[in-house]
């Protein structure tokens, strides 16, 4: 499974590109604290995917809070077949080290 790590995810943030982020926390999570992109929780991520535009060879980056719930998120896209997905590696815990160095 294909990963992008915090820095670099931070770095292309702080480019200004504009990136499909896909958030599979739950919506509590979300509205606490979120980086942007749309939120999907993954227990409702496949019958839910069509709410969001994606074309199946978009890069789509799926974050949670530590990488496992957007590993599992990875997949069902995964077999639902898109074709360029990426996990957060260590998840928004991994990024907010990055930032709090």
């Amino acid at each position: 499974m294909s990963q992008i790590d915090a820095a670099t995810l931070q770095q292309r943030l702080n480019n200004g590109e504009l990136l499909n982020l896909l958030d599979v926390r739950e919506k509590i999570e979300f509205s606490t604290f979120n980086i942007g992109g749309v939120n999907i929780p993954v227990s409702k991520l496949a019958a839910n995917i069509n709410l969001v535009n994606y074309n199946k060879t978009d890069e789509i980056i799926v974050i949670c809070s530590a990488g496992i719930r957007s590993d599992n998120a990875q997949g069902i896209l995964n077999s639902l077949g898109y074709q360029n997905v990426l996990n957060l590696k260590g998840g928004l815990i991994a990024l907010q080290k990055l930032n709090n160095k």
